[in-house]
């Protein structure tokens, strides 16, 4: 069965998303995670995603993500939850889902099918036979859309095994008649990071997802201790520390939303590899700068050589 987790409490904390290393063949290297995730549950990061955003899952093949949510889960070795990232084709998706609950994930997060052609009610069986296939597994939806409308959002959130959104849509007031709408047990994370987590805090949100703990996990924790003490100021003040590190991110149609992370990582001493295509890759000169300027700023530039 593998360790068991107050998974409701963790949503409320930091889901961490980890990035896909590669090596110079571009083939994943998973073994380069582990410092990356070591790093993270020391910081006090609450639970870790493989497959995610973060973690180029549209790039991956679905070898390559069972490789790397086998390789997170192993790493990981029951120390925190991990939340397997789940998607694509029907069959990609249940086959992820079966190999995820094998491999020891406590739950799924389900990517938002990015089809041209989804319907509410196609969503609706979509998540019911990857629930099937994990044999069970508790579900977050990461909901990166709120057009199927607040009626099919609150049908999906009275599935069985669906305990969390992952809200990443920048519409607090759609939001907030969500959790209104939706069953007491549901968990709304804020799917937008540190720069968002406020706004969707104030609504009801609880916790957020971080790229940011790839790079500088301990800065993440301290947002989240203040936000989840209410201390508001105190957050919109280590926001702004790391904004050039979310400004990068957000450049080139959010193109360079991975770019700037594995680009940080190789600065402070830890070559997770390049993007795949069709993100960017590499930084611009004067993305690097900006993103170089706040690393040495922040005394990160190295660092992952000197834990070595």
């Amino acid at each position: 069965m593998g360790v068991q987790f107050d998974l409701a409490k963790a949503l409320t904390g930091i889901s961490g998303i980890l990035v896909t290393p590669f090596d110079g063949q571009d083939e994943v290297a998973p073994q380069r995670l582990k410092p990356i995730i070591d790093r993270a549950i020391t910081a006090g990061v609450h639970i870790l995603v493989s497959n995610g955003n973060t973690g180029e899952f549209y790039a991956l093949t679905t070898d390559e993500a069972e490789t790397m949510v086998r390789a997170a889960a192993e790493q990981i070795d029951g120390r925190i939850p991990l939340l397997a990232g789940i998607g694509r084709s029907m069959k990609d998706a249940c086959r992820l889902a079966k190999t995820s609950a094998e491999a020891g994930a406590s739950a799924l997060m389900i990517h938002q099918p990015p089809d041209p052609f989804v319907a509410p009610r196609g969503i609706i069986d979509y998540v019911r036979r990857v629930h099937e296939a994990s044999g069970g597994l508790p579900l977050i939806l990461y909901l990166r859309n709120d057009l199927i409308g607040l009626k099919a959002i609150q049908d999906i959130c009275n599935l069985e095994g669906v305990i969390g959104v992952k809200w990443a849509t920048p519409n607090p007031m759609k939001l907030a008649e969500a959790i209104h709408n939706t069953p007491s047990h549901i968990v709304w994370v804020g799917g937008l990071a540190e720069t968002w987590a406020p706004p969707l805090y104030a609504v009801g949100a609880r916790g957020f997802t971080s790229g940011l703990i790839n790079v500088w996990p301990e800065h993440s924790v301290a947002i989240h201790k203040a936000l989840d003490a209410g201390r508001y100021e105190e957050a919109a003040a280590l926001i702004r520390r790391m904004s050039a590190f979310e400004e990068v991110r957000a450049q080139e149609m959010n193109g360079t939303n991975v770019t700037g992370v594995k680009a940080a990582l190789q600065m402070m001493g830890h070559d997770c590899g390049p993007t795949r295509a069709p993100s960017a890759w590499p930084l611009t000169a004067e993305q690097s700068e900006m993103l170089s300027s706040l690393l040495t700023t922040e005394k990160l530039i190295g660092t992952f050589r000197k834990a070595a």
